[in-house]
């Protein structure tokens, strides 16, 4: 399978995997019950792929096989004909945003060709993130949030109080965003949803410029599968917190623990990303019922070819 092809033949497949899970999820909505609106979109989301022919395997996913009895990672989903394909997902990101009904919770999925995306353990990872237009190494991960919005005002030819800075809402932040706005930049604070805040730095229509802080490292995988798709920026280091996590990067074949990846060293080859609303966002609407009908709005990309397109879906109920 070419490359084109790759994207081609995939990317509205990803889009139907998402918007089964957003479905499902969608009647969890306010309910109060994270670990319910979880579980229905991910039995909603390996039903898709295991429709799709795919000789595919679980990378980046809901935890180790002994964490997570569906969409664990190692598993194999799809026919098992078909490219062989490495798998990127959050069924829901966004479990709490779920069950309060805020908003920005997000069924997210990116595709790849076996062998290309990076195995991240389930730990933290210290990220910053600018959507694409800017020349490479425009920001740095080990440049302080001062000088990296500096240099993005620059080569954005704006001054720092006219950038945008999303950052999770969490107290190991507060150094960040005092740093941040001691320059003069704005901080756009979300509470849950760092996929979707990475996401935000590709679309002007958001406000968002660039992403710093620390979040998890699967999440991260998944949104370097955005950004490769747009040309955008993305940098990162794991970060652990005891020999548990150490243990799980060892297990995953991670010998270089303070490594710098770059978003080409954790998606090396081509990519297709889809997410679907779940609750409505910056970045796309929620799930609507109305007169019968389910609509679905999405967001799919592929770096073959660039492609970039907003889907909305309207089937009946039930």
């Amino acid at each position: 399978m070419t490359s084109t092809e790759f994207g081609r033949d995939l990317a509205y497949d990803a889009v139907r995997v998402c918007e089964a899970a957003a479905i499902a999820a969608d009647a969890l909505v306010g309910r109060g019950d994270e670990k319910a609106a979880d579980q229905v979109a991910v039995d909603a989301m390996r039903t898709a792929l295991n429709g799709l022919d795919i000789d595919g395997e679980i990378v980046i996913g809901e935890g180790e096989r002994d964490e997570a009895p569906m969409l664990y990672i190692g598993e194999k989903v799809g026919s098992g004909s078909g490219p062989a394909i490495d798998i990127a997902l959050d069924p829901l990101e966004g479990t709490t945003l779920t069950a309060k009904a805020m908003a920005n919770a997000l069924a997210v999925l990116a595709l790849a060709p076996k062998g290309t995306l990076l195995n991240a353990p389930d730990t933290y990872m210290d990220k910053i993130a600018v959507g694409p237009g800017y020349a490479e190494g425009v920001v740095d991960l080990d440049a302080s949030a001062a000088d990296n919005v500096t240099a993005l005002a620059r080569a954005k030819g704006v001054r720092p109080d006219e950038i945008t800075v999303c950052i999770l809402d969490r107290p190991r932040h507060a150094e960040i965003i005092a740093a941040v706005r001691a320059v003069g930049a704005r901080v756009y604070l979300i509470t849950d949803g760092d996929v979707a805040g990475v996401i935000n730095t590709t679309d002007p229509e958001t406000g968002v410029d660039l992403y710093l802080g620390s979040g998890g490292a699967p999440e991260g995988v998944l949104a370097c599968a955005a950004l490769k798709c747009v040309g955008g920026q993305f940098q990162g280091r794991l970060v652990f917190r005891n020999d548990v996590e150490r243990g799980r990067a060892a297990r995953l074949g991670l010998t270089d623990l303070d490594r710098k990846y770059s978003l080409h060293e954790m998606v090396r080859g081509q990519a297709v990303f889809a997410a679907t609303g779940v609750t409505k966002g910056a970045l796309l609407d929620g799930v609507r019922r109305e007169r019968g009908m389910i609509v679905t709005h999405s967001l799919v990309m592929s770096s073959a070819g660039g492609l970039v397109q907003e889907i909305r879906t309207r089937r009946p109920i039930g």
